[in-house]
């Protein structure tokens, strides 16, 4: 036997359980909350911007504690099936709730998946910065600056002054007899 191998074979090493990474995997998560409810947020005024829609506070709120629950499904479950699976479930179950909902509220199906792809997303990029620890930072300003360089080429011919979101009320309303 070589030398090279003896010592393989006579080293040995330890590795350390963390039992609760789940709970680091969590706070990490947490920590992106009120950027990812501003985002969803954001979607919601462009389609309210955008098309003929009223989006009402209370409709703003109702989604944001939905995808603030996320987080608690998250912890909740991690305890107990791990973390991705957890992460799994979290995200699925909001996305259902978020695009089920902006389908009744934004009037469409289509915009209620427009939605859910949008979440979809999000949480498809958290999960990758969650996993990365490296180049997370790196990560999430590029992820940031591809959000806002598309909500300026979104938004790029809109009159904002000419925005009258009361006047978009008008057209839901039926017409007279």
């Amino acid at each position: 036997m070589t030398l090279q191998k003896q010592t393989a074979a006579a080293a040995f090493g330890l590795k350390l359980l963390d039992p609760v990474d789940f709970y680091r995997q969590s706070d990490r998560a947490v920590k992106y909350a009120a950027l990812f409810v501003l985002l969803t947020f954001l979607t919601f005024a462009l389609f309210e911007v955008l098309q003929p829609l009223r989006v009402h506070p209370v409709q703003y709120l109702l989604v944001g504690f939905a995808m603030c629950l996320f987080y608690l499904i998250l912890l909740a479950a991690s305890e107990q099936v791990g973390f991705a699976l957890a992460y799994s479930v979290g995200t699925s179950a909001t996305i259902a709730l978020v695009a089920g909902y902006a389908s009744r509220v934004l009037r469409s199906r289509r915009r209620g998946s427009i939605m859910g792809a949008l979440i979809a997303g999000l949480y498809g990029y958290l999960y990758v910065l969650l996993q990365l620890e490296d180049y997370a930072l790196l990560l999430g300003t590029v992820g940031l600056f591809a959000v806002l360089a598309t909500v300026m080429f979104v938004t790029r011919d809109l009159d904002w002054y000419a925005v009258d979101l009361g006047g978009a009320r008008a057209l839901d309303l039926p017409s007279g007899p």
